[in-house]
């Protein structure tokens, strides 16, 4: 195998269209505490910890797509027999050489995110790991115990990124990043689930209590339909409150928008909860994804403008 052949297969093994998202929260977080009461006074040199974080975020997430598909090559094997793992192109060796090198990688990236000396990036992103290590690894391995798999998916990818992203500018300390981070926090705790649904017959086999799994298609759908909806009512809440201190109106209108298409998605779940067990990805897992991006960017917007 040549050296361009198996840097493609470590990329397409790291599932390089995840890897968006978490650094575009980053961003998002750092453009937040940018605007946020007091307003930051801008220099160039704001760009650099922001930079470096998205750049840590995608690593990391990466690493924590490796280890996953290492403890679910059983599940894989089932569900998505083509991945690298599975079907035998990667070695389980050069799987845990990537895991560990992007974790390192990570890390110290995060350290490096430190305005005024500041390493609060740093201990988020290793709360974060812990978070990622026990949702795959036996024994604790949260992702077989239902809804504890959504908790260690919900609060390194929801509210931890969030806030890791603010560090990058401000302090953590106050109740305004961590506003923002529960209502990613619980939109993630619910909307995650929809990835569950059509990997069923895998995860049963190897072990995986999922919320479909236990209480079947139908309850699984309605359970998770709050997660779609009320967080982004808290972006209003917040707004009138004053502990979102970015644009008012921006905020409602953002607000507005994540409700009615988090009810919409919610539609498309609930007047066929069959289909989500039988498509291979239905369409609320694409819209999922659809909804954090618009969430980020807008969140961004209110506080730049």
């Amino acid at each position: 195998m040549t050296e361009q052949s198996r840097a493609r297969l470590f990329l397409e093994f790291s599932r390089p269209f995840t890897l968006v998202a978490p650094a575009l929260g980053f961003v998002s977080g750092a453009a937040t505490a940018y605007g946020a009461t007091p307003r930051e006074t801008w220099h160039a040199g704001l760009l650099l910890f922001p930079i470096v974080g998205a750049t840590m975020a995608a690593v990391l997430n990466a690493g924590n797509n490796a280890l996953n598909q290492i403890y679910d090559l059983e599940i894989d094997s089932v569900n998505k027999p083509k991945r690298p793992l599975p079907s035998g192109r990667l070695s389980r060796r050069d799987a845990w050489v990537f895991t560990w090198v992007t974790y390192a990688i990570a890390l110290v990236l995060a350290w490096i995110v430190a305005p005024g000396g500041r390493h609060e990036c740093f201990w988020l992103v290793a709360a974060a790991v812990v978070c990622t290590y026990i949702y795959s690894v036996p024994p604790l391995r949260t992702k077989r115990r239902g809804v504890w798999a959504n908790v260690t998916i919900a609060i390194p990818r929801g509210v931890l990124l969030k806030v890791a992203g603010w560090t990058s500018i401000k302090t953590m300390y106050g109740p305004e990043p961590w506003y923002i981070g529960a209502i990613f926090g619980l939109f993630l705790l619910g909307a995650s689930t929809t990835k569950d649904f059509a990997d069923m017959e895998g995860d049963a086999r190897g072990g995986c209590r999922t919320l479909p799994i236990i209480h079947g298609v139908t309850r699984a759908a309605w359970m998770i339909s709050p997660s779609f909806v009320l967080p982004f009512l808290m972006i209003s809440a917040g707004a009138f409150a004053h502990v979102l201190t970015g644009n008012f109106y921006l905020l409602q209108a953002l607000a507005a928008l994540m409700t009615i298409y988090g009810a919409y998605v919610c539609y498309l779940m609930l007047r066929r909860p069959e289909d989500l067990a039988v498509e291979e990805n239905h369409v609320s897992w694409a819209h999922m994804y659809r909804m954090m991006f618009v969430a980020q960017i807008g969140f961004a917007l209110a506080y730049l403008l």
